[in-house]
């Protein structure tokens, strides 16, 4: 007779192999290489879509941009470009936008997302090639005819996930490929999901974000608001202030949290944005109205003054409890003062404080802070 820990160590074997079974069978995927000439032609001819729109996420620079001709004409490797099939054929591009459309704009095709076409490059020189310098595709300093053939000529790998995978399989190699390191912010990454799923929630999402009232009681420094992190904070209004104790308790990676259930809004046929868009700028109004650009800045008791700078345990209590109060009806009156209140409790500052995850954070300070501001 096999041993009990033995056979314990097979079933969690075999539990494996099944999980890595089924979900190889969610992806599909395919391998080649294509020249670039080929990526020009299925770009023109409407076969491959790079989301035009992604491009104020992605921020290359010029240097960045000859970096990359200079890597083709050396023939430098480079990654492979991912796309997805969708179901008409067309290829959604989920990592390589960068490259393929400095490639485009190089050759003075590529457009933007209003339908115009963009200036071609002007390269620069780089550490092999000075002479770049100035070059075009076409003109008078236009790059030779045997250096334009070698561009045609060279090839880039492309890995295809195929449209029998998994429908969001895509969404979630994108936010692996796109996320860490130098490239997009968290939410950056949320926002190109969201132009795939529904481009109309993300601008009306960037809208809120554009409120007044929302700009001057976050006031958010310029590398926040560049990061998207304003319209991250509009996403955490939406799913935290209604949130349910047992939805709360369950929040395991924020991140994955904010990711999962954005998308299952964005897809939501009965989500009431009108409803929403009125509460979420009710509760900014009487935000800047009572508390400024307080609402969401530590209050020190010693001083007897908010200081510093956003604190986003703060944003969470508070927007969900003034929601709360506004729901039952009661005044602004007292919201400065409950605000300042929250640095009192111990049932706020035990979990607002640093070294604190966010999901255990949760599932305690918004129950509180409902409670604390409709007392």
């Amino acid at each position: 007779m096999v041993p009990l820990p033995e056979r314990r160590k097979r079933h969690l074997d075999m539990t494996l192999t099944e999980e890595v079974e089924n979900g190889r069978k969610e992806i599909r995927t395919d391998d080649y290489s294509m020249s670039i000439g080929e990526w020009i032609s299925m770009y023109e001819a409407g076969d491959l879509d790079i989301h035009p729109e992604f491009q104020r996420f992605f921020r290359w620079t010029l240097e960045q941009k000859s970096n990359l001709i200079e890597s083709i004409l050396l023939g430098i490797p480079l990654p492979p470009i991912f796309v997805s099939q969708r179901a008409d054929g067309v290829w959604d591009v989920i990592d390589g936008l960068q490259r393929l459309s400095t490639i485009f704009q190089l050759i003075g095709i590529f457009v933007d997302h209003h339908g115009k076409k963009v200036e071609p490059l002007v390269l620069t020189k780089t550490k092999y090639l000075p002479s770049l310098q100035g070059k075009t595709w076409d003109g008078e300093v236009a790059l030779p005819v045997d250096i334009q053939r070698l561009i045609r000529r060279s090839k880039l790998s492309v890995s295809i996930v195929l449209r029998e995978s998994d429908e969001n399989t895509k969404f979630d190699l994108f936010e692996r490929l796109n996320t860490g390191g130098t490239r997009l912010s968290d939410q950056e990454v949320r926002n190109c999901i969201l132009v795939m799923v529904n481009q109309d929630f993300y601008s009306w999402l960037k809208r809120l974000s554009d409120d007044a009232n929302f700009q001057a009681i976050t006031a958010l420094s310029e590398k926040n608001i560049l990061e998207a992190y304003d319209v991250e904070l509009v996403l955490r209004f939406l799913l935290l202030v209604d949130a349910t104790d047992e939805e709360l308790t369950a929040v395991g990676d924020v991140g994955v949290y904010l990711s999962t259930k954005m998308v299952e809004l964005a897809r939501d046929p009965d989500f009431d944005g009108t409803y929403w868009e009125g509460r979420f700028k009710r509760v900014c109004e009487v935000l800047a109205d009572c508390a400024g650009e307080n609402s969401f800045k530590r209050f020190s008791l010693q001083k007897n003054r908010h200081e510093g700078g956003f604190v986003v345990s703060q944003f969470e209590a508070v927007t969900a409890g003034v929601a709360a109060r506004l729901d039952k009806q009661q005044g602004p009156e007292p919201i400065s003062e409950l605000i300042a209140e929250l640095w009192t409790k111990t049932e706020f500052t035990d979990w607002a404080k640093s070294g604190i995850t966010a999901a255990r954070r949760l599932r305690r300070i918004i129950p509180f802070a409902r409670q604390h501001f409709t007392k």
